[in-house]
């Protein structure tokens, strides 16, 4: 993967920046030594700040490369993952309909091509932000935005390992696999691994720039949501630990992640899931008229609701029946599903063109906003009560796990929920219900060594998707796209995953 400074170049062009000052101009960065660079920034970081932000525009961006409209952005890859999993019933053959069928892996597909360009750019642009900054700074505000470059490229290789290579077996064994080319900042001691570094030694670094940033952000305060502070760290930090089974840090960190953030009431589940003002929203992006890509957009291809693609029923959402039967009656959350016999009405209000959420199980959870400006969804309160129930459940305090969903979660969703204990199973079902559609289940399922059945009796997956993939099969992982190993002299064919 090429760092160079034209990704640089086209991150201040596709973000809209304008910097005129000599300094932050491509061609002097270049040649600019570290040290210079690093004075340059502790006197004006607000220039720097420009760059952060451009990480943040990118993530809701068309691939540059591309105008399909399954390739939408950070949104886009949770989407398609989501449809590798059996929780979401796709309709007709539309946009990824092949990664629901599993068949959108090989090295010279657009799929990969486009999540590994994706990733790596928003990696390039951390570590030019980086490369700007001195760990050894005084000023806040330098920290604060080292931070946050340390946090996304953090980010950033913690779906790229997943992606690109099987998780569970190192964490679980203590084995090692090939991994993903690894980056550093021109001024970090670290030599950049442009090979294929190993697992171990990516997850190292993962968590390495997470503990820094936690620090870094430490006592900061944003202006909006679309940022990643405190909170946000440390919820990216209690993912990183539930993947590689730190138990206990995987507690700690998501209970500092979501202080500050109640978990929204039984009746605010029914918001649509489209408005970053919701209390329990840590993290998202904030749409507006100017930034919406209309059909191109998560809420195009997931809500029933909209007058997108799914809402139009060329492809619509649905729900898998089996996990849509063992949601309790008594459960609120039961609602953000038509109902067999499709006779519920959405509680909020489509679009006057959208059909398809009256089909038998139609996914109403995600809504309209009337203006297709709808908000994206990162992270959120829930998630991270979920991660500490799993934790504890994984630690055989079962009991104390069964509390704090009861008292934290499921007395705003099943006010009758009354377990007294649970299992891992138990919280993963808790995961599948509530964190429905926004981007877990394919995850969840790999670095819990699961895989899919959607052949049980009774199925609604239409005929070609019926099939069961077991943990570990190779379809769960990407292929090194083609791009790759034409520009790595270090990454050949022989490099690449089966």
């Amino acid at each position: 993967m090429k760092t160079n400074k034209l990704i640089l170049l086209l991150f201040v062009v596709f973000a809209g920046i304008s910097c005129s000052d000599e300094f932050f101009n491509v061609e002097t960065t270049q040649n600019t030594t570290a040290e210079a660079a690093a004075k340059a920034a502790d006197e004006d970081p607000s220039k720097i700040a420009s760059f952060i932000d451009a990480i943040y525009n990118v993530l809701v961006q068309y691939d540059l490369y591309s105008t399909s409209h399954d390739a939408f952005g950070y949104m886009a890859i949770l989407h398609a993952t989501d449809m590798m999993s059996e929780d979401i019933v796709m309709t007709p053959l539309h946009w990824f309909n092949f990664d629901y069928l599993h068949s959108n892996r090989e090295w010279d597909y657009r799929r990969t091509n486009v999540i590994w360009r994706y990733f790596y750019t928003a990696i390039s642009s951390a570590n030019n932000v980086l490369g700007m900054t001195s760990a050894e700074s005084t000023s806040k505000d330098v920290l604060v935005l080292r931070g946050q470059a340390l946090a996304l490229r953090a980010f950033s290789y913690f779906y790229l390992v997943q992606l690109y290579q099987h998780v569970y077996p190192v964490v679980n064994s203590g084995t090692d696999l090939p991994g993903v080319p690894l980056y550093y900042a021109n001024n970090e001691e670290q030599e950049s691994i442009t090979a294929r570094a190993s697992v171990q030694t990516i997850l190292a670094q993962i968590e390495e720039d997470l503990t820094t940033a936690v620090a870094n952000l430490e006592g900061w305060s944003r202006s909006s949501k679309n940022q990643v502070d405190y909170n946000v760290a440390n919820g990216l930090l209690a993912r990183y630990c539930l993947l590689t089974q730190q138990w206990s840090n995987a507690i700690a960190a998501a209970q500092k992640a979501r202080t500050g953030y109640p978990i929204m009431s039984a009746t605010g589940i029914y918001d649509g899931f489209f408005n970053i003002n919701n209390t329990e929203w840590l993290w998202g992006f904030d749409h507006n008229a100017e930034t919406t890509t209309l059909y191109a957009s998560f809420f195009s291809h997931i809500s029933n609701l909209t007058g997108g693609y799914a809402g139009l029923n060329y492809a619509a959402r649905l729900v898998d029946k089996r996990l849509y039967e063992n949601i309790p009656a008594s459960d609120a959350r039961k609602e953000w599903f038509q109902n067999a016999t499709a006779s519920l009405t959405p509680r909020t209000t489509p679009a006057s063109a959208a059909i398809s959420w009256k089909l038998p199980y139609a996914a109403l959870k995600f809504g309209y906003d009337g203006a297709f400006a709808q908000d994206y969804l990162y992270m959120r309160a829930s998630e991270l009560v979920l991660i500490e129930a799993e934790a504890l459940a994984h630690l055989g305090r079962g009991g104390e796990a069964a509390t704090l969903l009861r008292t934290e979660l499921l007395s705003k969703r099943d006010p009758s929920w009354n377990q007294s204990s649970v299992t891992v199973d138990d919280v993963h079902l808790q995961r599948r219900i509530e964190l429905w559609g926004e981007g877990f289940a394919t995850f969840d399922l790999k670095r819990l060594n699961k895989g899919i059945d959607r052949t049980y009796s009774g199925t609604n997956h239409y005929a070609s998707a019926q099939f069961k993939i077991d943990a570990g099969d190779k379809r769960w992982i990407y292929r090194i796209p083609q791009s790759e190993i034409q520009e790595n002299a270090d990454i050949s064919e022989d490099d690449n995953n089966e």
